[in-house]
């Protein structure tokens, strides 16, 4: 994703495009995988994790990235490919090996509807299944 693109991606969910924050959109969409705040700030040497955390923050405010807990390593970060950040069309499971602590975004699967008493309404999802990858399974 080159300069502009990340910056449109920002503009299109209402967050204002600075350099830190590109930096940062850039980064995660160069993730093969759902990062921690720890990964980005080792691949991030520009910018401080201050910084970095706040990003995040605003970013998940605008539903810019999604946020995954219950892995091994505490909180991930994914870039959100929905292109309205007031709906994400994005939501899908994620998969956490219990062997080599990666967490893997089973894109293109959805998250099973679950229907909610009457007054509440879903605004995001976040499910996590553990086991074991297919790379560890071969091992």
């Amino acid at each position: 994703m080159n300069e502009a693109q990340c910056a449109r991606l920002l503009e299109e969910h209402g967050v204002k495009p600075t350099a830190n924050r590109i930096v940062v959109v850039r980064e995660l969409a160069r993730s093969l995988h759902p990062v921690t705040l720890a990964e980005l700030e080792a691949r991030i040497q520009t910018i401080d994790k201050s910084n970095i955390f706040r990003a995040l923050t605003l970013f998940r405010e605008h539903r810019l990235v999604h946020v995954i807990e219950g892995g091994g390593e505490g909180t991930h970060y994914e870039l959100c490919h929905s292109h309205d950040h007031e709906h994400d069309e994005d939501l899908h499971p994620h998969f956490y090996c219990e062997r080599c602590q990666q967490t893997f975004c089973l894109d293109y699967t959805e998250i099973p509807g679950i229907p909610l008493p009457e007054g509440f309404e879903k605004t995001s999802a976040n499910m996590m299944i553990k086991g074991i990858c297919p790379d560890c399974q071969s091992k």
